[in-house]
């Protein structure tokens, strides 16, 4: 029985530490702070930025597949085998060299498109006097949620 008693006021007593821990960690919370969220792939999605930077990867990306075929038939038409070797290596430059600035320059498309929706988020938070915006998907309940509001002021 002794036992049950030690066993109980201990977890009596974490308990009250605990909760006196959490009042104490909420006491500095003033009654007016406001908390947003934001559901970052909806905004993304919604964006024309988005859209438009999507459409020209696509025609770029028909780009290179229409670079291949001629490729292939070039390198095809050839009966020597090392001038063969030499075109097909030449062709493998140029394709890699295309792909690589396709790729960087999707990469600071994409850079600048985040920093511009990041920047939205920052001003639609000032402007609802917001102390904290967090990912939707972060937060189980609770905070405003103002994603309608940055897709308006992104597009």
């Amino acid at each position: 029985m002794n036992k049950n008693m030690k066993f109980l006021a201990i977890g009596v007593a974490a308990f009250v530490i605990g909760f006196s821990v959490n009042n104490f960690a909420m006491s500095d919370v003033p009654a007016n702070y406001k908390v947003a969220v934001v559901d970052i792939p909806q905004v993304v999605a919604s964006s024309t930025q988005v859209k438009n930077l999507k459409k020209e990867q696509q025609a770029k990306a028909d780009e290179l597949v229409k670079f291949v075929e001629k490729a292939r038939k070039d390198v095809a038409a050839v009966t020597d085998e090392t001038k063969k070797k030499e075109l097909e290596e030449k062709y493998s430059k140029e394709l890699i060299s295309k792909k690589d600035k396709m790729e960087k320059d999707y990469i600071n498309k994409l850079s600048k498109i985040d920093e511009s929706i990041s920047k939205t988020v920052n001003e639609q938070a000032k402007a609802g006097n917001y102390n904290i915006v967090l990912s939707k998907g972060a937060v189980l309940y609770g905070g405003e949620d103002i994603t309608q509001t940055v897709i308006k002021a992104v597009k």
